[in-house]
């Protein structure tokens, strides 16, 4: 007898979800953009003035990591300040290795002269959410391994200035930014120190509509508000709503933003981005309760446009507005 299995959940062109548990994330959508999905190989030879290199940081969990590598400049310091990546995707899609990452990370650490350490997370719904928190916030506490001398990375020993960590994330690796910023306490992290942190377009929302969730022209190939519901229902820990403290950092479910100990941030947003409310209202709580806050803002685009390495190349808005993007992180990684 063939049993054959039967979709009990799906993200279109994304993701589906079987009744035996198991999880499909062929990509299903027009294929002329497939490609934006599909890993990039990483390359110890400098391309294009980056290199790259897989490593396993934890054997058991199997928990790794993508290194970014600028190649050196005579007129520089030997070491350069290390970008901590968390890629989006919901909590439920990507991979540090895919292409849309690989063409915008190469461009940023040879701009910003920067090292970025990409990590592979865990994906919803085999692993809700803290999973993907938890895997982000092991890969800081392995780089304080390497600034204690307690673990190898021969790349990173050499090029990485670990007094000088910068936690970047997009979408819900912008959730994740904040969430690990918060747990971090200065001194049990010497010598390692987390200089600031740059939510892209982070994925900060409620339970209610916000008006902005409601402008579906605001809909983009990165996030549709099916998009929005589907991946944090998947994501979430059941029983849970958007209102949870991941999700909504600045609500009653979270920890006061006040008692939180966090570096300064940079928060940048996209004027058509479809939670665009709920990204300045986290902007708002964060300077109401003190913190150091400065907002990027990108006119006429939608969520995580950067990544659409499509509309970069081929529309001269999208390409200037991702250039102004490179700019004002590398600039922010220069003051601090």
């Amino acid at each position: 007898m063939v049993f054959t299995k039967k979709v009990v959940d799906e993200v279109s062109g994304w993701l589906r979800v079987y009744d035996d548990g198991s999880v499909d994330r062929t990509w299903t959508g027009p294929p002329d953009v497939k490609f934006l999905a599909e890993p990039f190989p990483p390359s110890e030879e400098f391309i294009d003035g980056v290199a790259t290199r897989d490593v396993v940081i934890d054997a058991k969990s199997g928990l790794s990591l993508r290194i970014y590598l600028p190649e050196g400049k005579a007129d520089e310091e030997p070491k350069l300040p290390v970008l901590l990546h968390f890629h989006g995707g919901g909590f439920c899609i990507s991979q540090a290795d895919w292409v849309m990452y690989y063409a915008f990370y190469s461009r940023l650490v040879r701009t910003a002269r920067a090292v970025c350490v990409s990590v592979f997370l865990r994906r919803a719904p085999e692993h809700r959410l803290p999973a993907a928190c938890d895997d982000s916030y092991a890969a800081l506490c392995w780089l304080r391994s390497i600034a204690r001398g307690d673990v190898s990375e021969t790349w990173l020993q050499a090029r990485a200035d670990l007094s000088r960590v910068f936690l970047i994330g997009d979408s819900s690796g912008g959730n994740i930014v904040h969430h690990v910023a918060a747990r971090v306490v200065s001194e049990e992290f010497s010598p390692l120190t987390v200089a600031g942190a740059i939510p892209i377009h982070g994925g900060f929302v409620r339970a209610e509509r916000s008006k902005s969730e409601l402008q579906l022209e605001y809909e983009s190939p990165f996030l549709t508000l099916a998009m929005l519901d589907k991946f944090l229902a998947l994501a979430l820990p059941i029983g849970s709503t958007k209102d949870h403290l991941i999700t909504c950092p600045m609500g009653p479910q979270a920890p006061p933003l006040e008692g939180q100990d966090l570096p300064p941030f940079l928060v940048p947003i996209a004027q058509q981005d479809l939670i665009y409310d709920g990204e300045m209202e986290y902007v708002e709580a964060m300077k109401k309760a003190g913190k150091e806050v400065q907002v990027l803002y990108s006119p006429g685009l939608g969520h995580c446009f950067y990544l659409n390495k499509i509309a970069v190349d081929s529309d001269p808005h999208t390409a200037a507005q991702t250039e102004l993007l490179i700019a004002g992180i590398s600039e922010f990684i220069r003051k601090h």
